[in-house]
């Protein structure tokens, strides 16, 4: 009798957590190898967990054929037991060693037959989990795209846009809404140090492309996209830029931007419901700390109050910023000391430093000078920038619409025409990118030791504005009509 064909027919369906790869592929080794010998050894016990133990079963002796020869070549012996096999990982987990010992065990042993996609996405959140720097995100924000904006300067409807996220719902709307273009592997799970729910999505090409992807396909960084959920929040992070464009479908086989621009346009639909949908709208905020977003774009009182707000929203100090009485920064004494040499009258400028500083420098004292200085920084900066805040921006770009020939009035024709030009041209007088490890802390320092005058320095220099690019003129930023309207 004749052997029947196999025939494959495209489906629109998601890639199945337990399609594997095989473990001979090379740069699974990279990929494994990227996190330390501990947490590779707290992966695997979860993966030998009684709830993961029917989704990534290890190899054992009775998975094995007669004719299998490996048997006797392979290093690693297959188990009889599940138990053989933890206590394998047990005994690596009580002495020494490096992690390649346990990467081979993995892959030539344990798990030769292959590592499953599921088992790939929880290595990657693993690495997210113990490097908070690895990955840059973007904020966006998430807003109402059946009710109309409220341009009612007297309305207190504040409410923001907060979507109930049930996660087996919305991987249903947004595995139907990008379906048709790609196909994906998905991966939800709870973060352990964020309040925050992290989604993992792997894009491939189109589901109707014929032959099978090559092994080494499946572990393209280029191809995840994560999705970060706050809890609370009216906010979602991603790790795709706001300036992503639309994808066309003659690019889409080929340029993996093109995949990630499809998973973030859906991403709205898929949480939106009848008589309920909701528009991405960028938030001017990208940074590699998630302490950052959640600081500047997250559930607590720190989204609208930075830089010299922030005493009050950090709870420095008691009062409200329209509290008449005098305002203390960061602590009562700093403040009265700082007050105290104003009355005085002793310092003609901020920038006067005379030799009596530098002999109180040289025995660790500060100058008059240099005390007031400091008392006008903290009273631009508040907690911005300082040690104990979270919010560390590793970059600020800044395009300035102020040309040479703009006079000192402030001309708002002028000024309308300027800023019409960048937004039809992206035309601009000068680019500014400030880079480090916390830029409002830099430009602080710099201010608290006399480079910058914190007394004519913007907001956004102060942290205050909260952002990570953005557009200024006049020392001011220039906002857009919706940011308007939702400052009112």
């Amino acid at each position: 009798m004749a052997k029947s064909k196999r025939i494959r027919a495209p489906t629109t369906s998601s890639l199945p957590n337990d399609l594997r790869i095989p473990s001979s592929t090379a740069s699974l080794v990279k990929t494994i190898g990227k996190l330390s010998r501990q947490s590779l050894l707290d992966l695997v016990s979860l993966w030998l967990s009684k709830q993961n133990l029917t989704r990534y079963p290890p190899f054992l002796h009775r998975d094995s054929s007669a004719n299998d020869d490996d048997q006797e070549n392979s290093p690693y012996p297959a188990a009889h037991s599940i138990e053989d096999v933890r206590n394998a990982y047990e005994e690596l987990q009580g002495r020494k060693g490096g992690k390649r010992e346990v990467i081979d065990r993995v892959l030539e042993g344990d798990w030769r037959h292959g590592i499953t996609l599921g088992q790939l996405a929880m290595v990657d959140i693993r690495y997210l989990e113990d490097h908070p720097t690895a990955q840059k995100w973007t904020a966006f924000r998430l807003v109402s795209a059946d009710k109309k904006p409220n341009t009612d300067p007297k309305s207190t409807d504040l409410s923001p846009c907060l979507p109930r996220l049930h996660a087996v719902t919305f991987l249903s709307n947004l595995q139907r809404e990008i379906s048709p273009l790609v196909k994906a592997h998905y991966h939800l799970a709870r973060s352990k140090a964020y309040p925050l729910t992290l989604l993992r999505v792997f894009i491939t090409d189109s589901p109707y492309q014929y032959p099978r992807q090559n092994p080494a396909a499946y572990l393209d960084s280029s191809r995840i996209v994560y999705i970060a959920f706050p809890d609370s929040s009216p906010f979602i992070y991603t790790s795709m830029s706001a300036t992503t464009g639309i994808a066309s479908a003659a690019t889409i086989g080929t340029d993996s931007r093109a995949l990630r621009s499809i998973v973030r346009n859906a991403i709205a639909r898929a949480l939106s419901q009848q008589h309920e949908r909701y528009n991405l709208e960028p938030t001017s905020l990208t940074a590699k700390s998630l302490d950052a977003l959640l600081t500047l774009r997250g559930a607590g009182r720190t989204n609208m109050a930075n830089g010299a707000f922030s005493i009050f929203a950090d709870a420095v100090v008691e009062g409200t910023p329209i509290d008449p009485r005098p305002p203390a920064t960061v602590s009562a004494e700093e403040y009265s000391q700082g007050d105290a040499l104003a009355e005085k009258g002793d310092i003609a400028s901020l920038s006067e430093i005379d030799t009596e500083e530098s002999k109180r420098r040289s025995h660790g004292e500060d100058s008059p000078a240099t005390k007031k200085r400091k008392f006008v920084v903290s009273t631009r900066f508040g907690t911005s920038g300082s040690i104990s805040s979270p919010a560390a921006l590793d970059r600020l770009d800044v395009r300035l619409l102020d040309y040479h020939d703009d006079d000192d009035d402030d001309n708002a024709q002028d000024g309308s025409e300027r800023v019409k030009a960048y937004m039809e041209n992206g035309e601009y007088a000068m680019g500014l990118s400030f880079t480090g490890i916390n830029v409002v802390s830099g430009l602080r320092k710099l201010a608290e030791i006399g480079i910058i005058d914190p007394t004519r320095m913007p907001s956004w220099m102060t942290g205050e504005e909260g952002v990570s690019s953005m557009v200024a003129r006049r020392g001011k930023r220039v906002r857009s009509d919706r940011e308007q309207r939702t400052a009112r």
